[in-house]
């Protein structure tokens, strides 16, 4: 059995739904905490993502792997909804001491291989209220029970460690502006304690990338023909791994303001994936592209 070392702590991971949000909320439920998981999808609707993962299936995981998984349906970027659900939080627990934001939802956006001049001006506008604004919001209502309790940590996960182009200027915006949003508040939160930092996994094996190969999790290595960069790919797991020595770390409040990764991490703390590897995305693409990261 394996150590419970985040029991009677609560989180909430915005945006549990499936890929990195699903694998931080199993893993903080492993290590014994009450996790809530919010998002848009669930057994009666979907979100416009149009997956069939739920926040309820997201639940009952955590629940299955020791913890206790409470499904809570949240748009985070309505501010009534995310305003009661930190009341809810507060009602039912007194406090929260982790609070992971994974808000996407922009796929159904976001257009690779057009220039931002060629691109849904609406839709890459819209990708950054449904990304962006949806941490914002959340960090607003939520923040106040950290201070409360002088205490707390704040991930904000995002793609990638700096400020460079993502391939699109859209997405490049959302998730370099996480980056500072993390680096922002870190510096308004740290008279109370609270710890802030933006994490990000490498190349991420979700559910819906599987999808997108043609494969699933028991034979992934057949997208490699696919795509070569994959075989450096990382469970959901990894980043939930993270979350965790992130987590139990009493001397976490160094990293505030900081930017990390899973790669780094794990060398750090010395946690695997799944099947006891150690993807290290930071040195493949050193090793491929001759840049550092």
């Amino acid at each position: 059995m394996k150590e419970r070392i985040l029991e009677g702590k609560t989180a909430l991971v915005a945006g549990g739904t499936r890929g990195a949000g699903r694998g931080i909320a199993i893993a903080l439920g492993e290590a014994g905490a009450t996790v809530y998981v919010t998002g848009r999808s669930t057994k009666e609707s979907r979100s416009e993502m149009n997956r069939k993962e739920t926040i309820e299936e997201t639940a009952e995981l955590v629940n299955e792997s020791g913890g206790k998984g409470i499904a809570v349906k949240t748009d985070h970027t309505n501010s009534n909804e995310v305003s009661e659900l930190v009341r809810k939080i507060d009602s039912e627990q007194g406090k929260l001491d982790i609070l992971v934001n994974d808000v996407w939802g922009g796929d159904p956006y976001i257009r690779w291989d057009e220039r931002f001049w060629e691109h849904s001006l609406e839709n890459g506008i819209k990708v950054q209220r449904t990304c962006l604004e949806s941490h914002l919001i959340t960090n607003y209502f939520a923040a106040p029970l950290m201070i409360r309790n002088r205490s707390g940590l704040i991930l904000e996960i995002t793609d990638g460690i700096d400020y460079r182009y993502r391939g699109n200027l859209y997405y490049t915006l959302i998730k370099s502006s996480i980056i500072n949003l993390s680096r922002c508040i870190s510096e308004e939160l740290k008279p109370f304690g609270i710890t802030a930092l933006s994490l990000t996994p490498g190349f991420l094996r979700s559910e819906a990338m599987l999808d997108h190969f043609g494969v699933q999790e028991k034979n992934w290595k057949d997208a490699v023909l696919k795509d070569p960069h994959f075989i450096v790919s990382e469970t959901p797991a990894y980043i939930g791994r993270a979350v965790v020595s992130l987590a139990e770390d009493k001397n976490v409040f160094e990293k505030t303001g900081t930017s990390t990764s899973t790669w780094k991490l794990s060398e750090e703390y010395g946690f695997t994936d799944l099947d006891g590897s150690r993807p290290h995305w930071g040195n493949y693409f050193k090793e491929k592209f001759g840049e550092e990261l």
